[in-house]
């Protein structure tokens, strides 16, 4: 299967049937991102470990494939990591929408490496990853 028909399959699927959308029952945590250009909005919730890693997250996106899609693999591949593992996967996350290039360490998040070819829709797979990094700063500041 070519990179593009991954994308496609897999944006789609997590779209249509995010496997961490909802709320965090006994969230401790929450940021929010809107994107006043689309419309898209999302809401993350999380629970976190005394140790300070996110222990559950959830997320509500309203928005298009690609933004849905994001905040659902994001939520899969955060889970057990801390602020500053979060920082660094996100920077890395952003560089591979920019060069288009996968690097180690982003398993699925990879579909998203065609989107350099689209530069008007990587603000649409950052904008959970702002809400993520807004939630973990509020948390550091209390």
């Amino acid at each position: 299967m070519e990179q593009g028909d991954l994308y496609r399959r897999l944006v789609v699927e997590r779209a249509r049937d995010p496997l961490f959308a909802g709320q965090v029952a006994d969230a401790q945590a929450q940021g929010e991102g809107t994107n006043p250009l689309c419309g898209d909005r999302v809401r993350l919730t999380a629970s976190m470990t005394p140790a300070g890693h996110i222990d559950s997250i959830r997320h509500e996106t309203r928005g298009c494939a690609i933004c849905a899609a994001s905040a659902d693999l994001m939520a899969e591949h955060v889970a057990g990591y801390d602020a500053q593992q979060v920082a660094a996967l996100s920077e890395v996350f952003e560089r591979m929408l920019k060069t288009g290039e996968p690097e180690a360490g982003t398993g699925e998040l990879a579909v998203f490496a065609p989107l350099h070819q689209h530069r008007s829709r990587i603000r649409c797979a950052t904008l959970p990853w702002t809400a993520l990094t807004a939630m973990l700063n509020d948390l550091k500041d209390r």
